[in-house]
């Protein structure tokens, strides 16, 4: 009941925005080639803003089959996502900044709803309108965990729209997804859209053990999208959406045979609702929003944990996650001088039960082995041949901020200042335990064993941990134009990058594991104040940059240099030893320098062109773990260049036959990655080419596709886990065809 008033009650919060895209667009609108943006925190377009950024419009999300967020990895310099493990990884990189578990290092919002898990970023979307990459802190405007940047996806509006959208592709590897969508206006200033999806996958991956194939896929979305514009002063927009996952995933290799073979299940499900909810009113001078949301999230991860054909452990994670958020945001716009200031507030609860199951084998090897390796006279023998290390918690985190920026222009000058002031709590109730048995038996003189003790294993790990942080959040930013005009510029920023603290929930069964050792007389590893907490990561950004078009827009370019200095760097590692978990930790200081080129022609004859290149340089500065000393070595998992590369033609066919043709030619590239911090191991620059031709008629068209064309052999994912060495290979060559109708 509780929910269900909170879901109410941001129902008919009276504070929300809208965004809207269109001929009817509000006044504050911009247009950008095929798209149209409507800012709710920035005041003016992107080109003209003092940041490096990226747009994918709607028409390139359909030439790339593009459906979620990692569909535009490689297109954005230096953003990079890799494709492993389920949705529910979700890992993004940019600019050497990046993390595999709990708080994610770039945020995103869908319709203005800021989503908060890291587990729910990667799902599909129908009818995206566009995507905008904003790279480097966006901490001041957006908030914590946005050190790396933010990624805000627009859906099509029902006022901008009416009619019906319908598409279906089927390919290779039994993959295939269908989709319909119906905009309609509902009265003069109303518009009402619902839209669906659902694609499956037999996957590209054969687990040996059992023949089948490991990640297997279905996926169904959901969205109901309402917009009322009453008056020319005043717009309301309300955005439901829902999905269901049911995932195979985690097809690792296991480097000491080449095979994927494990003997246990391995699946993801997840279950996700979202509701946000927008107004803006639209004053003399100045403009107010507010966007509210609730969401809600239910997922299972189940892994054989060792992924060996052994019985060593297994793991079942189950969340379930609700949040409610609210901010409000004022405008004002006064010539020379425009400012925005807000205020965020949110608060999420997450319970999650995550117990590992010990195994005939890892009992034996795990256990049995080194405690009577330690005391040979007198074995034991384990009760069971499978046994239970329960963890549940409960982690409830509330967080508020006050924000305001301002810009001075003065002639071609723009000064811009910005300060945030962040504060969240977050509190961890844990009880982790462990019920069973084993015998001590005595070695006799021949040989032979007899009982000697029974010992009950009866250990419990219950207690409260909290933590708080509070941060002042700074910009600033001087922008020169160089002909007067908003959109060709050179700038300058710098700007402090935030990502919170948290806790190492998954260290809690190694933490009981030792605790059995201990109990055996072999000394414990672990202690859970000096294990589960880890630091928040801050950065300095330092960034020189510049915005240029010619005066028909046809040819555009942005150029960026950076410098990062980055303290308490969050790292996911794999303790040392026969361990089961994995755990945040803070390296001491890394740096990160690189560069960023985008170039865009446009209408050269039937062609148009498009190119952008990442480099990154991430290093440590200051880590050593206790057994090395990593001063030097390039931080894991981030890559040191991305690239891709487009070339499009279209021919007007003049309707005899078809409309209109396409066909596009593409390559997407990135490497060299590091995957240990020592730097012995790696994954050199790979390129994957892609083709399309789309043929167009009338409200029809068929577009034939293929991705990784040449095959590409290359790995997205590294980690060593009890000793032994996994892999996760990219997927192979992909092709297939989609049919899209819109009438």
């Amino acid at each position: 009941m509780k929910f269900m008033r909170r879901f109410i009650v941001a129902l008919l919060c009276p504070f929300f925005c809208l965004v809207s895209y269109g001929e009817e667009a509000l006044a504050d609108t911009v247009a950008l080639n095929e798209l149209v943006v409507t800012a709710i925190k920035q005041s003016v377009d992107l080109q003209s803003l003092p940041m490096s950024s990226s747009l994918v419009t709607a028409a390139q999300t359909e030439r790339l089959n593009v459906a979620a967020v990692k569909g535009i990895s490689d297109l954005v310099p230096n953003l990079f996502i890799p494709d492993y493990g389920s949705r529910m990884t979700s890992s993004i990189y940019v600019r050497g900044l990046g993390a595999r578990i709990d708080q994610p290092a770039v945020g995103l919002s869908i319709d203005n709803v800021p989503v908060l898990s890291k587990d729910a970023y990667d799902l599909d979307i129908v009818d995206i309108s566009c995507v905008e990459m904003l790279r480097g802190p966006q901490s001041t405007l957006y908030g914590r965990n946005t050190m790396g940047g933010q990624i805000n996806i627009s859906t099509l509006s029902p006022l901008s729209y009416q009619g019906v959208r319908v598409s279906a592709a089927a390919g290779n590897g039994f993959d295939g997804k269908v989709s319909a969508g119906w905009y309609g206006r509902i009265g003069d200033d109303m518009g009402l859209s619902v839209t669906g999806g659902y694609s499956y996958s037999d996957g590209w991956f054969r687990n040996e053990y059992n023949g089948e194939k490991a990640d297997k896929e279905r996926l169904w979305n959901a969205r109901l999208k309402y917009e009322w514009r009453p008056s020319g002063s005043l717009s309301l927009s309300n955005t439901f959406a829902a999905s269901g996952l049911r995932q195979g995933g985690y097809p690792y290799e296991y480097l000491g045979t080449g095979r994927i073979e494990y003997n246990d299940t391995c699946f993801y499900r997840r279950f996700c609702l979202s509701d946000g909810l927008t107004v803006r009113w639209l004053l003399p001078g100045v403009s107010l929003a507010s966007m509210t949301s609730v969401q809600y999230l239910d997922d299972n991860m189940t892994l054989d944990q060792d992924f060996l054909p052994l019985s060593y452990f297994t793991l079942t994670q189950k969340k379930r996650e609700t949040a409610v958020t609210e901010e409000v945001v004022a405008r004002g716009d006064a010539g020379f001088y425009s400012w925005t200031a807000g205020v965020f507030g949110f608060y999420k609860h997450l319970d999650m039960d995550a117990p590992v199951t010990f195994l005939d084998y890892g009992i034996s090897q795990l256990i049995e082995k080194y405690r009577n390796a330690a005391n040979p006279l007198y074995p034991i023998a384990w009760d069971t041949r499978s046994f239970p290390l329960n963890s549940t918690f409960a982690i409830p985190t509330a967080g508020a901020a006050a924000y305001h920026e301002s810009n001075f222009t003065v002639g071609r000058w723009r000064l811009t200042a910005g300060l945030r002031l962040d504060y969240e709590h977050v509190r961890m109730r844990y009880r982790s335990g462990c019920r069973s048995g084993y015998t001590v038996l005595q070695t006799g003189a021949d040989g032979s064993m007899t009982p000697y003790a029974h010992i009950n294993v009866n250990i419990e790990e219950n207690g409260h941990l909290s933590r708080s942080f509070v941060e002042l959040l700074p910009k600033f930013a001087v922008t020169y134009s160089l002909d007067g005009s908003a959109d060709n510029n050179v700038y300058a920023n710098v700007s402090k990058g935030y990502k919170a603290g948290g806790f190492n929930t998954q260290m809690f069964s190694d933490i009981l594991q030792q605790d059995l050792m201990g109990l055996m007389g072999i000394n414990a590893a672990y202690d859970v104040d000096e294990v589960v907490g880890y630091r928040p990561e801050k950065s300095w950004n330092y960034e020189v940059g510049a915005h240029l078009q010619t005066a028909d827009g046809r040819v555009r370019g942005d150029a960026a240099l950076f410098y990062i200095d980055c303290r308490d760097q969050q790292l996911t590692v794999f303790p040392n030893g026969n361990t089961t978990g994995r755990m945040m930790t803070n390296a001491g200081r890394t740096r990160s320098l690189g560069a960023e080129v985008q170039l865009s022609v446009d209408r050269v004859g039937p062609f148009s062109f498009s190119f952008s290149y990442g480099y990154t340089d991430a290093r440590f500065r200051k880590f050593n773990n206790g057994i090395a000393d990593y001063r030097g070595k390039r931080v894991p998992y981030a890559p040191q260049n991305t690239i891709f590369a487009q070339a499009v033609y279209r021919r007007d066919c003049g309707g005899t036959l078809l409309d209109e043709i396409t066909a596009d030619v593409n390559v997407r590239a990135a490497g060299n990655i590091y995957w240990d911090e020592a730097n012995t191991l790696s994954q050199p620059l790979y390129a994957q080419l892609g083709a399309s031709v789309t043929l167009r008629r009338g409200c029809a068209s068929l577009q034939l596709w293929g991705e990784n064309l040449t095959d590409t052999h290359f790995a997205t994912f590294y980690f060593v886990s009890i000793g032994n060495e996994f892999v996760q290979r990219g997927r192979p060559l992909r092709f297939g065809a989609t049919l899209r109708l819109s009438f």
